[in-house]
């Protein structure tokens, strides 16, 4: 399954007092490890318990590399909720599509051995695909094959929750028509990487998960990872939850056999992900010109960004390289960010498939490993600073906004700006997530904290500076 994409509204609805669950007891914690002071350690537990008490989320279990090294690990709520079970770290947890970079890796430690190349039609491995003669391997590891999703609900449909193929999935979803002609868009694709499952077998002559196992797991010490896949996880390990809307929480149903397989159908513990990190920030399992095309973004037939490398996504957190990606299966949601040149790493991994947890944890250990990310700004983010400041006071420079703009910006918007936001005082963090472009403009997102609760800028800009949009929304 997809990323889950959870708007700020759904999680402000998530923090409404008395729809917040009671704050879960932590787990054991660990020594304070070098690299990671006690008082880090303190101001990570206490975010992440408020982010489970504000979602629901039962559990939550996490890992910090730090100065290249693994600094943290820890685990907090109930793993399982009957009979209660305190989470530990010893947990497994499905990473979801965070498994894609494996599946990536395995096809690029093939390339090194010479038995096929990244540019390489699909067809010439797996054939009856559609355009499968001229679609490359390069493109469904990127998502700008055309090849349609058979997966984008948040949700497990029907037909899921019995067994299937690969056979199957291909047949269904790719062998009808492209979405778009290949590499003139970057749209996710859980079908792609069936394909690139089957590859790895068929080149390799193993299962997908002998060779997984065999080339990845064993040499970096990885003894927890497992497959997620032909059957559920075992009694001590996190159980998944889901519930509808907002009511109480339920197990949530285990796929069929062979729907996860290498697009998401791995499960370890928060340590072993982070051991997988480690292996990519010392490059020991490829050739560095390897992990230089995997964490590359793949260009477009028009020459822009796609956002994406190969099973990763390629972004800047400020200034600073992000290897990121996300991971969504029933009943857990993941977040796993890689800074290469700055050896550090966050993998949070949850135990429920709705509130957005595992995105909020990992922006509050962002916050603590890197303080200072919102000193010294560049000239954007001073800007969006800037006007964020005056709308805390309420008010605005209404030349450097469009007519659109300033129509939104009422008399009662700035009101309403100054009540709320003025009164929580001045932003301890004011940090640029992302910036891309859309509909001709520039589209930045920035992530404004505050002792007590996290905010989310989308700011919209032309490109002769005037800003069309300037919305605020609860993070968290």
């Amino acid at each position: 399954m997809r990323r889950l994409l959870i708007s700020a509204a759904v999680a402000a609805l998530l923090a409404v007092p008395g729809l917040a669950a009671a704050a879960p007891p932590p787990a054991a914690v660990q020594a304070p490890a070098p690299g990671l002071s006690a008082a880090d350690q303190t101001l990570i537990d206490k975010g992440a318990a408020e982010v489970l008490a504000k979602t629901g989320v039962p559990s939550a279990s996490i890992a910090v590399v730090k100065d290249g090294r693994i600094a943290y690990v820890h685990a907090y709520g109930q793993g399982r909720l009957d009979p209660a079970t305190p989470a530990n770290p010893a947990m497994r947890y499905g990473i979801g599509s965070i498994s894609k970079q494996f599946a990536a890796t395995a096809i690029l430690m093939l390339a090194e051995d010479g038995k096929l190349r990244l540019d390489d039609p699909v067809g010439k491995y797996v054939p009856n695909l559609t355009d499968g003669d001229r679609i490359t391997i390069r493109q469904v590891l990127s998502h700008t094959s055309g090849y349609r999703d058979y997966w984008p609900q948040d949700y497990v449909m029907e037909e899921m929750l019995h067994p299937t193929t690969p056979q199957h999935i291909l047949d269904k979803w790719a062998r009808i028509p492209l979405d778009f002609q290949p590499g003139d868009q970057w749209q996710y694709s859980n079908t792609g990487y069936t394909i690139a499952g089957l590859i790895v077998e068929k080149v390799s002559g193993k299962p997908y998960m002998a060779f997984v196992r065999e080339r990845m797991f064993a040499p970096l010490g990885m003894t927890s990872a497992t497959e997620d896949d032909t059957k559920p996880l075992s009694a001590t390990d996190a159980r998944g939850y889901m519930r509808y809307a907002l009511g109480p929480l339920h197990p949530a149903p285990k796929e069929g056999a062979g729907w996860l397989y290498a697009m998401g159908g791995l499960a370890m513990t928060a340590e072993d992900l982070a051991r997988w990190d480690l292996g990519q920030l010392q490059q020991r399992l490829m050739k560095p010109d390897s992990y230089a095309q995997q964490f590359a973004e793949v260009k477009l037939n028009n020459g822009k960004g796609s956002g994406y490398g190969l099973g990763v996504s390629v972004k800047d957190f400020n200034g600073k390289r992000e290897i990121e990606h996300g991971g969504e299966i029933s009943g857990f949601l993941s977040e796993n960010r890689v800074y290469p040149d700055q050896g550090a790493a966050i993998v949070v991994l949850t135990s429920a498939d709705f509130g957005g947890a595992q995105n909020a944890i990992a922006n509050r250990i962002e916050a603590v490993l890197f303080p200072s990310a919102d000193k010294g700004q560049p000239a954007q983010t001073a800007v969006a600073r800037a006007l964020f400041d005056d709308l805390r006071a309420g008010h605005i420079d209404r030349a450097r906004f469009t007519p659109n703009a300033n129509a939104y910006f009422s008399d009662e918007a700035l009101k309403d700006f100054a009540s709320s936001i003025g009164a929580l005082g001045e932003p301890t963090g004011f940090v640029q997530r992302s910036s891309t472009l859309r509909g001709g403009m520039t589209s930045e997102v920035y992530r404004v904290t505050y002792p007590s609760r996290t905010l989310t800028i989308i700011m919209r800009a032309y490109p002769d500076g005037k800003v069309e949009q300037f919305l605020v929304q609860p993070a968290d």
